[in-house]
């Protein structure tokens, strides 16, 4: 399997395709002339930029290391849009995060998300992440990131998240443009919630 490493890439953004409540969600790595994009879920963006900011702050503590404020205002700001064509090269599975304290970079792991033989999905297989070379089942994207762009990667990733749909003032789920039946509204609960 393809280990798709970008040390550093030139680029390394969250984005999404398509319209709010039907999107899909791409991780997309660019450098020395190519471009790895992979699908995940929107809560795993989420989470991982969250993770990012959790991981850049236990660093300030631990070590004492100034760290770039959020973004917002800065030349690290990346609001354009995913780098075209838009190849999906795989499901993203597993996301891993690490500290490298030596080179002072963030690093980033999304691996392919697989069905082994006896049915085991990864999450109830051990997984081996930060491995020299690939697992031999699954593609790998490893991206390491300065402190200041792993910031300004979990601001855009944040951005992307709350880009979708709006929540109902109500009961706080997304509002569909197709229309929305509010359970604390008439009463009414759908299955499953």
């Amino acid at each position: 399997m393809s280990l798709y490493l970008y040390d550093p890439p030139n680029r390394f953004v969250a984005g999404t395709v398509g319209q709010p409540g039907e999107r899909t969600f791409f991780l997309q790595a660019s450098g020395g002339g190519r471009i790895t994009s992979v699908v995940l879920e929107k809560a795993q963006v989420s989470a991982l930029a969250e993770r990012v900011e959790e991981l850049l702050e236990e660093v300030r503590v631990r070590f004492g290391d100034p760290l770039p404020e959020a973004s917002g205002n800065g030349g690290d700001v990346d609001d354009d849009p995913l780098e075209q064509p838009i190849d999906e090269d795989f499901r993203v599975g597993t996301l891993a995060l690490a500290w490298d304290s030596e080179a002072s970079r963030v690093i980033i792991e999304a691996q392919e998300a697989v069905q082994e033989a006896d049915g085991e999905t990864e999450e109830q297989s051990e997984v081996e992440v930060f491995s020299e070379t690939a697992p031999a089942d699954r593609d790998v994207l490893r991206v390491h990131l300065t402190p200041s762009a792993a910031r300004a990667f979990a601001g855009r990733a944040m951005r992307v998240v709350a880009a979708g749909r709006p929540n109902c003032p109500l009961c706080g789920r997304p509002l569909d443009p197709a229309g929305h039946i509010c359970p604390r509204q008439n009463g009414y609960r759908p299955s499953g919630a």
